[in-house]
C-alpha cells in the first residue's frame, strides 16, 4: 500500500497520479492561498486540485510557479487537476473553459480535467470535448466528479474513452460502496473530496479511540482509511501545521478491525449537494 507522500496510483491509461494531494475549495485568491500551495509543494505534496468555480486558479498558478522554484522540482513532477463548471457544459463551451482555466493557471497543460457535476442532458457533450482534449494531447487524463452509478452507465454508453477518475464526496459517513465497486469493476479510480467531512467527524468516539491507539490525530486516521480503501484523497488546508500533519500518515497501518469499524460508521450522509438533485 501507499508508502510515502509521492506514492502514485496508475490510472487506466498508464498515467501516474499521487494518492495524496491538497485541495483548495473555498480558499480565496490572495497570499494565504499562494502560500498554502507553495508550502504543500515544499513539504513534498505533488498533487493540487482546483476548479474554475473556486475562482482561485490564478492564485493556484502563482503558488505553483513559486513552489516549483522553492521545492526545486519540474512541472512534470506535479499533478494538477481542474474542473469544468456547469455553465460551461457543452462541446465548444467546454473546450473554451479548458483553455480559460489553463490561462488563469498559467500552465501549458493539465494532468487531469474533470466534469464537475452530472448536469442532466449536458454532460455527454462536455465529455466529447474532454475526449477531444485528451486525444489532442492537451490533457494527460480525463474524468468526472460527483457521478453516481447511473450517470456513469449513461455516460459510458456513448463514450469512446471511459473516465479515468470519479471524484466524489467520500468520508466515514458516506462510504459510497456501490459507486466504488462499480468504479473498480470498470478501472475508474475513485477520489475523495471533503474526506474529513469539513471537520465534523474529528470528535467521533470511534475515530478518536482509534487515533489514541496509534498516537495519531483523528484526521490522520480518516485519511489513512481513505488510502487503505484504495481511494485517492485531497484534504484541504491552508494552515502549515495541518498541511504537514495531514500528510504524516505513511508510518502506520490500520488493522482490518479498525478499517471495518470506520466503514460501519456509514450513514449515507452528505455535507455537499446530492448529485441527483442539483439546481445550479
Amino acid at each position: 500500500m501507499t508508502q510515502h507522500l509521492q506514492s502514485t496510483t496508475v490510472l487506466k491509461n498508464g498515467v501516474k497520479m499521487p494518492w495524496f494531494g491538497i485541495g483548495v475549495f473555498k480558499v480565496e485568491e490572495g497570499p494565504e492561498l499562494i502560500h498554502a500551495v507553495k508550502f504543500a509543494m515544499k513539504h513534498g505534496y505533488r498533487s493540487i486540485d482546483t476548479a474554475s468555480i473556486y475562482g482561485n486558479e490564478e492564485g493556484v498558478g502563482e503558488g505553483i510557479r513559486k513552489g516549483l522554484v522553492e521545492a526545486g522540482i519540474t512541472r512534470e513532477e506535479l499533478f494538477v487537476t481542474s474542473k469544468v463548471w456547469n455553465a460551461d457544459l457543452g462541446y465548444e463551451a467546454t473546450l473554451a473553459a479548458y483553455e480559460a482555466s489553463l490561462q488563469r493557471l498559467g500552465l501549458d497543460y493539465l494532468d487531469l480535467y474533470l466534469i464537475h457535476w452530472p448536469v442532466e442532458g449536458k454532460y455527454k457533450d462536455a465529455w466529447r470535448a474532454l475526449e477531444t482534449l485528451y486525444k489532442d494531447g492537451k490533457v494527460k487524463a480525463i474524468g468526472v466528479s460527483n457521478f453516481q452509478v447511473h450517470h456513469l452507465e449513461d455516460l459510458m454508453k456513448d463514450a469512446e474513452i471511459k473516465p479515468m477518475i470519479n471524484q466524489v464526496e467520500y468520508h466515514p459517513y458516506l462510504t459510497q460502496k456501490e459507486v466504488q465497486s462499480f468504479c473498480q469493476k470498470h478501472g475508474i479510480q475513485l477520489e475523495a473530496w471533503s474526506p474529513l467531512m469539513q471537520g465534523q467527524l474529528l470528535d467521533h468516539p470511534v475515530i478518536t479511540a482509534i487515533a489514541q491507539k496509534y498516537n495519531k490525530s483523528s484526521a490522520q486516521i480518516i485519511l489513512r482509511w481513505d488510502l487503505q480503501n484504495g481511494v485517492v484523497t485531497i484534504p484541504k488546508s491552508t494552515k502549515e501545521h495541518r498541511i504537514v500533519e495531514n500528510a504524516n500518515i505513511f508510518d502506520f497501518e490500520l488493522t482490518t478491525e479498525d478499517m471495518t469499524a470506520i466503514d460501519e460508521l456509514n450513514r449515507n450522509h452528505r455535507v455537499g449537494p446530492d448529485p441527483d438533485h442539483i439546481d445550479f
